[in-house]
């Protein structure tokens, strides 16, 4: 009887701590879950946001393009103005009447 009394009172432990663990186990689980979920958003949000920097540098990159093209046309013009005052000036330089 009292060996069955004993054997009784550890099953029961046993069961009690089974539970617990039980327990243990599924808050351990939530805060897991909890936690995944929270990095995962906040992956989510850093990769939006590096779309978006990636987005408006490619808009950067093509106005400063743009505006480097239109730069060197000017530049190209300018040549090609000092070239034509060049002439002008050698043209009236050998004119004898001019001198």
């Amino acid at each position: 009887q009292n060996q069955h009394d004993d054997v009784k009172k550890q099953l029961l432990d046993l069961q009690l701590q089974h539970n617990s663990l039980k327990l243990e186990h599924r808050k351990s689980l939530e805060s897991h879950s909890q936690k995944l979920a929270q990095l995962q958003q906040e992956k989510d949000s850093e990769v939006t946001n590096l779309q978006d920097t990636v987005f408006k540098l490619r808009e950067e990159s093509k106005l400063l393009r743009k505006a480097h093209q239109e730069v060197h046309s000017q530049l190209l013009s300018a040549q090609a103005q000092m070239e034509e005052f060049r002439q002008l000036k050698e043209a009236l330089q050998k004119m004898p009447g001019l001198r």
